[in-house]
């Protein structure tokens, strides 16, 4: 089910299945500036990464010698998430581990989600709470996408990503999906990064080492933008699916977790994770994201 909130500039619509963001609308011109998915191309619009982001070694992992099989960025995208109300201007949602969950993940949590807006902000925290009794690691992510060219009389040349300062990007390198353990830097004190419709030919490009505070998708000739701030994410993605001769959407995601390296052993206590939560601890983090236009 589709939930809305929205404000003098934007109106926000969630859906409680995977708590996705399902439309950010900006009232001023009417305009869809979400991808709304699409399953020749990309079918979803903005999943939320958990337990894991990215692909596992072989489909699986282990805890305690017991295998569990799980597919690319986790579950929590797939499942339905309780509606806990709106209040004022903020949605909020809330997965709460179960017998479900624990046959793919054998560890209890719960996962909130809260949409809020902020003017042409909107902010969207995550928060995962150890409500079991042993050690909870996760990873978790962000992977919203937006629609380029924002209108028919641009096309992916006339937009940039640019950050807020001049940046050194370390690429972390891929093959099928999985980390190799190499990298290398994309660019060398620059704050652009051009945007063209063969930029994702070979899959993501997962940016570490940013001191920047935001990354935004600019149209060059009028100054449309939308904004995301990654201050302390240690890596931030950008991706767009590809097949079509042109990009449809952009990604800017946010990760504070990674896939598997190729040659991982597969044991959950051996892989990188956001957090090692103690029993009772919490975590939280977010994305906030702002639309000029």
């Amino acid at each position: 089910m589709r939930y809305t909130v929205e404000n003098e500039f934007l109106r926000v619509e969630v859906d409680s299945l995977g708590a996705e963001l399902a439309s950010v609308v900006d009232k001023a011109s009417g305009a869809e500036m979400l991808w709304q998915g699409d399953p020749a191309v990309w079918p979803r619009r903005a999943p939320i990464l958990f337990p894991y982001c990215g692909k596992l070694v072989n489909g699986s992992f282990t805890v305690e010698g017991k295998q569990y099989a799980g597919g690319q960025h986790g579950f929590a995208r797939d499942l339905e998430h309780e509606f806990l109300g709106c209040d004022g201007t903020a949605l909020r949602f809330r997965l709460t581990s179960s017998a479900e969950t624990l046959a793919l993940f054998p560890f209890d949590f719960v996962l909130e989600s809260t949409y809020a807006l902020e003017g042409r902000t909107l902010r969207h925290t995550l928060a995962v709470t150890n409500t079991g009794a042993k050690e909870l690691r996760f990873g978790i992510g962000y992977h919203p996408g937006f629609n380029l060219p924002f209108d028919d009389k641009h096309t992916t040349a006339d937009y940039e990503l640019r950050f807020d300062t001049p940046q050194t990007p370390i690429v972390q390198d891929v093959e099928a999906g999985f980390l190799t353990g190499g990298t290398h830097p994309m660019m060398e004190n620059s704050q652009v990064i051009p945007m063209d419709d063969r930029m994702f030919d070979n899959d993501s490009i997962c940016m570490g080492s940013l001191s920047a505070k935001t990354l935004c998708l600019v149209e060059k000739d009028t100054g449309r933008r939308i904004s995301f701030d990654i201050e302390g994410y240690p890596y931030t993605l950008i991706w767009s699916a590809v097949g079509d001769p042109k990009l449809h959407f952009l990604c800017v995601e946010p990760w504070c977790s990674l896939q598997d390296k190729a040659d991982a052993s597969g044991d959950w206590a051996d892989k990188p994770c956001a957090a090692a939560l103690a029993p009772g601890q919490k975590w939280d983090t977010a994305l906030a994201i702002t639309f000029q236009r």
